[in-house]
C-alpha cells in the first residue's frame, strides 16, 4: 500500500534548467567582475529602502529563476557595498579572486558537513592539508595545529575558551558560579571580539583589562606587568594576554618578544590576534614584525582579509590542540560510531555543521604559489607605503601612525585649524568621499581625534586606484574647508 502519492513529492530546478540558468549567470559574475568600476563602491541609499521595494510574502507555488533574478538585478543589486571594488579601501577588504571563487561554487555544489572524518574524510584532511601549507608559508612550527572557522571572532574566543580551561580546570564541570574572577589582558587598540569573548565567556567587559599603549600604539609591557601584579594581589586569576599583529584602528604590532616572555614569567596564555597582518608573514622582509609569535598558544589570521579568499575563512592556529578539544568535546550518542577514526574538526569549537571552507583556501593558494601571493602582498604595502608618502610631503595633512603593512591611517590638519575644527574636516572629507562612488575610506579614532584610513587589500586594486584615492581626497578636502 503507497503511503504517498508520488505527485507529494517536491522536485528541484531540472538540470537542463540549472544548466541554461548557470551558464547564464557565469556570464554574468564575469561581466561583473570586469565592469565592477562602474559601480559606486557605497550606495547610496537609506535604511529601509530595499525592505520597501522586495516582497514580503511568498508565492503559493513559486516563481521562476528568472523573475527571481530580475529582482535580484533590480532590488538587491543597487544595495550592494561592493567589496571586491578596487576602490574599497575602508576596513580591512575581503576581496576574494577568481579561483577562490571557483573553490566556494565547488564546496557549495558538494554540500558537505565537515564535522567528523566519516562525513566528509576529504574535507577533514584537505583541511588539515592546507592549514598545513599555509602554516609553512607563514613560517610557523608543525606543531601548531590548525582549524579553520567562520571570523576572528569565532577564533578568538575558542582560543580563550581554552585559556579559560587551563586557568580553571573545573569550569568545564562547575561552571563559572563560585569560582575566582579572572582577567584577560589586551590593548587599548585590540579588537572589539575581544570584549565580546569576555562577556561570552563569563567575565564580563570588566573582565578585560585594556592595557595602556606607547606613542605608536603598542602595547606597553610595563603597564602589562603591573595590571597583573596588581590583580595577583587582589585574588584575580589571570586567564589570557591577547597580542595583536595589527590592530584595527592603526594597523600596530605589540611587541611580541617581550609580552611572550611575560605571559612565560606568570604563567598566562598568550593568545595572537593577526587576523589582518598575519599572511604579511609570507614576506621575508616582514618577518622581524613577528618575531616571537612561534611562541604563542595560539594565533588567528583571516585568509579572507589579506589573502585573496572570498569571505568567511579565519584560521586558528594552537600549539597545543589538546587543549583546544577539551574545552569543547562533547560527543553525543549519535555520532558515537566511528568518532574515533581521524580528525573529528568539531571537536575544536562550538559549530557541529562546518562548512566545506579549505577547498578555496586550497585552491587560492595552489593558483597564486608562493610566490604570486607574496607579489600581491607586497604590492599592497608599496602602494601604502606611496600612499603615506604623499601625506607626508604635504603639508596640510599628517600621519598619524606608523605603516607596517598595507594601512594608511591620516588626517587633513589644514592651516590654521583648531583640533574641533580639524575633526569636523576630516568627517567632512570622509561623507563627501564616500558618496562619490569612487572610493571607500572608513574612519576611527586616535587620542581622541578623528582620523582617516585607507587600507589596501584587494587583488584588483592597483596604483592608479591608490592615486585615485588621493585625488579625492584632496579634491575633498578643498570643499570641506571652503564650506560647499
Amino acid at each position: 500500500m503507497e503511503l504517498f502519492e508520488e505527485s507529494v513529492a517536491l522536485d528541484d530546478m531540472s538540470i537542463e534548467d540549472f544548466r541554461a540558468s548557470g551558464h547564464d549567470l557565469i556570464e554574468w559574475m564575469s561581466k561583473y567582475m570586469e565592469e565592477i568600476e562602474s559601480f559606486p563602491v557605497l550606495p547610496q541609499v537609506e535604511p529601509g529602502d530595499i525592505r520597501s521595494k522586495c516582497a514580503s510574502t511568498l508565492t503559493l507555488e513559486g516563481e521562476s529563476y528568472q523573475a527571481i533574478f530580475h529582482d535580484f538585478e533590480s532590488t538587491i543589486l543597487p544595495g550592494i557595498t561592493h567589496w571586491n571594488h578596487p576602490g574599497f579601501f575602508a576596513y580591512f577588504a575581503d576581496g576574494g579572486s577568481v579561483p577562490g571563487l571557483l573553490g566556494e561554487m565547488l564546496s557549495t555544489a558538494l554540500n558537505v558537513n565537515v564535522m567528523l572524518w566519516k562525513t566528509s574524510p576529504a574535507g577533514t584532511e584537505l583541511e588539515e592539508i592546507t592549514l598545513g601549507m599555509l602554516r609553512s608559508l607563514v613560517g610557523l612550527p608543525e606543531e601548531f595545529f590548525g582549524v579553520i572557522n567562520d571570523t576572528a571572532s569565532s577564533s578568538s574566543l575558542y582560543a580563550l575558551a581554552a585559556a579559560r580551561n587551563q586557568a580553571f580546570p573545573e569550569i568545564g564541570r562547575r561552571g563559572m558560579f563560585g569560582l575566582p574572577k579572572g582577567r584577560i589582558y589586551t590593548s587599548e587598540q585590540s579588537h572589539s571580539s575581544i570584549d565580546k569573548a569576555g562577556i561570552t565567556l563569563g567575565f564580563g567587559t570588566d573582565g578585560v583589562c585594556k592595557v595602556e599603549v606607547d606613542s605608536q600604539y603598542r602595547m606597553s609591557c610595563n603597564a602589562l606587568r603591573r595590571s597583573i601584579e596588581k590583580d595577583l594581589e587582589s585574588g584575580i586569576v589571570p586567564v589570557a594576554i591577547v597580542a595583536t599583529i595589527g590592530t584595527t584602528s592603526s594597523s600596530s604590532i605589540d611587541p611580541i618578544t617581550d609580552i611572550v616572555q611575560i605571559a612565560k614569567d606568570y604563567g598566562i596564555w598568550l593568545h595572537v590576534d593577526a587576523a589582518y597582518g598575519g599572511p604579511a608573514a609570507i614576506l621575508s622582509e616582514l618577518r622581524p614584525y613577528f618575531k616571537g609569535w612561534e611562541k604563542a598558544d595560539s594565533i588567528v589570521m583571516n585568509p579572507h582579509k589579506w589573502l585573496f579568499t572570498p569571505v568567511d575563512c579565519s584560521i586558528l592556529y594552537c600549539r597545543n590542540p589538546d587543549a583546544l578539544r577539551e574545552a569543547f568535546s562533547i560527543i553525543p550518542e549519535y555520532l558515537q560510531g566511528g568518532s574515533d577514526r581521524g580528525t573529528n574538526l568539531m571537536d575544536y569549537g562550538v559549530s557541529l555543521g562546518r562548512r566545506f571552507r579549505s577547498l578555496k583556501l586550497w585552491f587560492v593558494l595552489r593558483y597564486f604559489g608562493e610566490q604570486g601571493l607574496a607579489r600581491g602582498i607586497r604590492g599592497h604595502c608599496n602602494m601604502a607605503s606611496e600612499f603615506a608618502s604623499w601625506i607626508v610631503e604635504h603639508s596640510e595633512w599628517e600621519l598619524v601612525a606608523p605603516v607596517p603593512f598595507s594601512t594608511v591611517v591620516f588626517r587633513y590638519i589644514g592651516r590654521h585649524l583648531s583640533s574641533e575644527q580639524q575633526d569636523a574636516c576630516n568627517l567632512d572629507i570622509l561623507t563627501s568621499v564616500n558618496k562619490t562612488g569612487e572610493i571607500f575610506i572608513s574612519d576611527t579614532r586616535l587620542d581622541g581625534k578623528v582620523v582617516l584610513r585607507l587600507s589596501i587589500g584587494n587583488i584588483q586594486s592597483k596604483e592608479k586606484h591608490v592615486q585615485n584615492a588621493w585625488e579625492v581626497l584632496r579634491r575633498a578636502s578643498v570643499k570641506a574647508i571652503s564650506g560647499e
